[in-house]
């Protein structure tokens, strides 16, 4: 078999050393008619596959793409089980290189992708990343957590915020305290469609209200659309291997301090994608972007409630006491990340103030209030009984007939 090495070496010897085929045959060893065929073709020698030999699987083809075309997802275990019925004595790593081949065309057709430039302070992309353990709360216990996270996708500047439930409330204050960190304002929020922002698509009433508060737009993605936003998304792969990863947290705050810390650490590397510094991509993206406000919108929880004769409230699975005098009366409380107060609405007074815990299934009183408790009950107890009178027996007996 002549290669196409020898073959342009003969041709070299004959047009360029101007050497015999006979010289030639003596220098290479080649046949002289190999030889003879190498000079008169102008190509290359190729060597074409051989041909295919015949496949136990052959005459089962057509029954594979009828099983696909009523299932394009069917399974190669179940396609080889209704081919075994059909005679089939084959092994499977034949079936499965074909199912390769022909289960593509059965299959609707892939999306494709185009490449996306950002401009400085165009978007903000946000979502929700669980971490891969529970976050321990205080008193023995653990509960389940969720990382606000942020990252503007022109700089890929990154921040992000622990907090304990999908509420708008508390993904709210996830938002403002991740562009506090970034210390940027962009033209529009990015979310996909989570049940606190867009359930549906459509933008609740709370997350308008925040947009505008802070004159933002908003990008609410298609169902499915997750590689809209496949910069955060990477950045999720890389806070599962990169922060969790061999990191132990002593509590929540310990939890939020560590992944402050990081965020400024990968804030200052080269990006791989970007093959510049983030920090220095974030600073030339907070001169062209409008300043963060002097006051974020508030994100507290409020409600309105009424103190009840067993003067306790009761939020998000605890109870705090409130001041008994206010018994029947009404009450505002504000619930933050850190404390929750309660506060009479006619006379604005406080009723209450404790520091919020996470925990589950704990009662929290202020001293104060049971020393006001106890002397409530001890003026009950001092009260004079009424006077009573007391008949005597004999005056019954009359009236009852023996």
């Amino acid at each position: 078999m002549l290669g196409v090495e020898q073959w342009a070496e003969i041709r070299r010897m004959r047009h360029v050393e101007r050497l015999s085929q006979r010289e030639i045959h003596r220098r290479t060893g080649v046949h002289r008619d190999t030889i003879r065929r190498a000079l008169a073709s102008p190509e290359p020698p190729s060597y074409g596959p051989r041909s295919k030999r015949p496949s136990k699987l052959d005459p089962f083809v057509g029954a594979v793409e009828e099983l696909l075309a009523d299932e394009p997802r069917l399974s190669g275990v179940r396609i080889r089980e209704e081919l075994e019925g059909l005679g089939y004595v084959g092994g499977k790593t034949i079936l499965y290189d074909l199912l390769r081949e022909l289960r593509p065309r059965f299959l609707p057709p892939p999306r494709s992708f185009q490449r996306t430039r950002y401009r400085p302070g165009e978007l903000a992309q946000f979502d929700l990343c669980e971490p891969s353990s529970e976050i321990a709360v205080g008193w023995g216990q653990t509960r389940r957590g969720y990382v606000v996270t942020c990252e503007l996708p022109y700089s890929r500047a990154f921040a992000g915020a622990l907090v304990f439930s999908k509420e708008f409330c508390d993904i709210a204050y996830g938002m403002a305290r991740c562009l506090a960190r970034l210390g940027a304002l962009p033209d529009r929020l990015v979310w996909d469609r989570e049940g606190a922002i867009a359930p549906g698509g459509r933008p609740t009433e709370a997350f308008l209200a925040f947009c505008g508060r802070l004159a933002l737009g908003w990008v609410v993605l298609d169902a499915g659309d997750c590689q809209a936003k496949g910069a955060l998304e990477r950045s999720h792969r890389f806070l599962h291997s990169n922060f969790e990863a061999g990191r132990r947290f002593a509590n929540r705050l310990d939890f939020q301090h560590q992944l402050d810390g990081w965020c400024e650490r990968i804030n200052a590397r080269v990006h791989r994608t970007t093959r510049a510094v983030v920090a220095e991509r974030l600073a030339e993206e907070r001169v062209r972007i409008w300043p963060l406000p002097k006051v974020l919108p508030d994100t507290d929880r409020r409600f309105v409630t009424r103190v009840a004769p067993q003067p306790y409230l009761r939020f998000d699975r605890n109870d705090y006491s409130l001041d008994p005098r206010l018994v029947g009366r009404r009450v505002e409380v504000r619930a933050s990340q850190t404390e929750l107060t309660a506060v009479c609405l006619d006379t604005g007074e406080l009723a209450g103030r404790h520091a919020r815990a996470f925990a589950g299934g704990l009662t929290f009183t202020d001293p104060a209030h049971q020393r006001t408790l106890d002397e409530l009950r001890g003026e009950r107890r001092r009260r004079p009984e009424p006077d009573v009178e007391r008949r005597p027996l004999a005056r019954y007996d009359e009236l009852i007939p023996a």
